[in-house]
């Protein structure tokens, strides 16, 4: 995918503000934010352009830290956290804006030859954690962040189970920095895993047990057990199988239930999120 004009602006001055100052997350937050709210305050139709403008941005920085030899996690968390403050101080940021950038996030990553898993996520930490200071609701981020991921996992031919555990994992973590609900992301981010997933006729199955155990592993640490987590979790995704109906249910269910990781699994009902 060939960078569009935002993502050749961010690419050099990136490029060129790593090369002097060597702060990779830093240098992407300020100058992937400075130039989209530049890029938005040019177009016409500010809420049609932004989704296109954020995820070109975010492609931009990856591309930059490419060059430079920049680690591209860090590159891309702070690309997002930058691009999402910036369509933030011009426009709503819509859930269709953090899928998009979600989405170029791990597409960028892939063009460069970069680890799609990685990125997915410390991407996903910034996204998360940048929604709070946007006014945008956990449950509808992490949603949007867990369907975008897997969208741009198909894109490149990624294992979209994996693209499911680390995009979990990392939102997680963003999750706690904000002090949101960690059991409704958890939810939320396996209902957006599993309908990302049915959209592009990827591995129901996979993709469910994968989003299970990344809860797990999220919840390490911190104010959430590991039973709750991967309950929120198969919840979540029996939730979205049910919407989409047919086969999904049956398959979906047999993935997450029984012990995964260690743990033993308890879908807990109604858990019921309307879109």
């Amino acid at each position: 995918m060939p960078l569009g004009n935002l993502g050749k602006k961010v690419s050099q001055a990136l490029s060129d503000t790593i090369k002097g100052v060597g702060d990779v997350g830093q240098s992407a937050i300020e100058v992937t934010r400075t130039n989209v709210v530049d890029g938005l305050r040019g177009v016409k139709d500010v809420v049609t352009e932004a989704s296109g403008l954020a995820g070109d941005s975010v492609s931009g920085a990856i591309n930059a830290a490419s060059q430079v030899g920049g680690d591209l996690g860090t590159a891309a968390k702070g690309a997002v956290i930058g691009t999402i403050r910036g369509v933030g101080e011009v426009t709503t940021v819509t859930a269709g804006v953090m899928s998009d950038t979600m989405r170029a996030a791990i597409k960028g990553t892939s063009e460069v030859g970069g680890d799609v898993a990685k990125v997915a996520r410390d991407a996903a930490d910034g996204a998360l954690a940048t929604t709070k200071s946007v006014g945008l609701g956990v449950e509808d981020a992490a949603f949007s962040i867990a369907r975008g991921a897997i969208q741009g996992g198909q894109d490149v031919g990624a294992d979209l189970g994996s693209v499911a555990l680390n995009t979990v994992q990392g939102a997680i973590s963003g999750t706690q920095e904000t002090g949101g609900d960690l059991l409704g992301a958890i939810n939320s981010l396996a209902r957006g895993s599993i309908k990302g997933t049915a959209e592009v006729g990827g591995d129901l199955a996979a993709v469910a047990r994968k989003t299970v155990e990344g809860a797990i592993d999220g919840s390490k640490g911190i104010a959430i057990s590991a039973e709750d987590a991967a309950s929120a979790a198969a919840t979540g995704a029996i939730e979205a199988a049910q919407e989409i109906g047919g086969a999904a249910v049956d398959t979906v269910t047999e993935a997450v239930s029984g012990t995964i990781s260690g743990v033993k699994v308890v879908v807990k009902t109604p858990f019921k999120k309307s879109e």
